[in-house]
């Protein structure tokens, strides 16, 4: 399992889902990927946290809160990105064509937490982490393992990220289309015991004239199983499955239309 303890700033560290029901999203997923949940103890009443995770160890997030209440964005995934200095980084993506959508606010874990827009409307977040040391699972079947940034506007895309986070970028074939890898100079990450380089931390590609934003990829171990559980679990099947060329591929959404992709892991296709 690739168990994770910590990020390096400038690396997606976390996903969460804010949703209108709880407790519809919770059962869809805990179904779907055999997550354990927990809630997370907040003071305030009116909103409601869980804690997704496998074998203890945390995966991601659930959110609600009540209608009106926070931003007004549509029900997505959400990608945050580990940073040493939030105000910094609050300051480069607005000095880069960004907007702030929320925050800066403290953190349940004593971090700090903003949601910014990129110049294309995409949606994500900056966390500088406190106790909580963002996902402590990636990689592996059930688990977080890539986030997506769908967008139209390639040139502006790669400037604005490399402004904000330092990212460097390397094109690849996409089909008859070109995607974009974002790397992180220097990174190097993998599980704890034995450290591998791992150093392309998003990938970018066309959005296809849908709204610009960021989508979250799961590792499973049957693509084809888990797009037919979907329906019956209240959600649907948005696209596949089909083969990459890499993995085989499937874009599900929530009972609510959150949309996130599965891909059956490569050590097991």
């Amino acid at each position: 399992m690739s168990k994770r303890d910590g990020f390096e700033p400038g690396v997606p560290c976390w996903i969460d889902t804010w949703q209108p029901d709880a407790d519809a999203a919770v059962a869809f997923y805990t179904a779907l990927f055999g997550w354990d949940a927990a809630e997370a103890p907040l003071d305030d009443a009116q909103v409601r946290h869980v804690m997704l995770s496998i074998d203890g160890r945390e995966v991601a997030g659930i959110g609600w809160r009540p209608d009106g209440e926070g931003p007004d964005l549509p029900t997505a995934w959400g990608t945050y990105i580990q940073v040493a200095d939030l105000d910094a980084n609050v300051g480069a993506a607005t000095g880069a064509g960004g907007r702030l959508v929320m925050g800066p606010i403290d953190s349940l874990d004593g971090g700090r937490i903003a949601l910014l827009a990129d110049p294309g409307g995409a949606v994500f977040g900056v966390w500088q982490l406190g106790e909580h040391g963002g996902a402590r699972v990636i990689n592996e079947p059930g688990a977080w393992a890539m986030s997506v940034l769908n967008s139209d506007d390639t040139d502006a895309a790669r400037a604005f990220y490399a402004a904000v986070f330092g990212w460097t970028w390397d094109p690849f074939p996409l089909g008859e289309h070109e995607g974009t890898l974002f790397r992180l100079p220097g990174y190097v990450g993998g599980e704890a015991e034995q450290p591998v380089p791992r150093d392309v931390v998003a990938v970018m590609a066309p959005a296809f004239g849908r709204s610009a934003g960021w989508v979250v990829n799961f590792w499973v171990e049957d693509a084809d199983a888990v797009a037919a559980a979907a329906p019956g679990l209240g959600g649907r099947v948005v696209h596949g499955p089909f083969d990459s060329g890499i993995t085989r591929d499937a874009v599900l959404a929530d009972p609510a239309g959150a949309v996130f992709s599965v891909s059956t892991a490569p050590s097991l296709g």
